[in-house]
């Protein structure tokens, strides 16, 4: 499956501030680094595209989705990112499991997936 999503940016439109596109009549922007800015437009087909496009994923396993569904309920809940060791708790992932399913780390690769706004503290 392709995701017109990200076939239209190219690597000098990633190093912009804001990254502009549509996504199945969705007008969605991210910040250089892929992360939404506005995540109440996330959903699971975009959840995909940007596991595809941002961390080089062709699938997300259900241990993806534990990880991403214990974030985004918890940010929707809190308006913030989830402690790691929260998400280890909540979803029943453990660290090292996370850290392999999830190649650039629980911040920026699982809360990214998750449609999170980048997490404060996040280098």
């Amino acid at each position: 499956m392709r995701y017109a999503l990200f076939d239209r940016l190219t690597t000098s439109n990633r190093e912009a501030e804001i990254v502009s596109t549509d996504f199945k009549e969705v007008h969605l922007e991210v910040n250089g680094e892929g992360f939404l800015l506005d995540p109440s437009v996330w959903n699971d087909e975009i959840a995909l595209a940007l596991a595809k496009r941002e961390e080089g994923l062709d699938e997300l396993t259900e241990g993806h989705w534990a990880v991403i569904r214990f974030i985004r309920s918890h940010y929707e809940e809190k308006r913030s990112a989830p402690m790691v060791r929260d998400v280890c708790k909540g979803s029943g992932v453990r660290l090292q499991q996370i850290y392999d399913l999830f190649p650039s780390g629980p911040a920026k690769g699982a809360c990214k997936l998750a449609g999170l706004p980048k997490p404060d503290g996040c280098a």
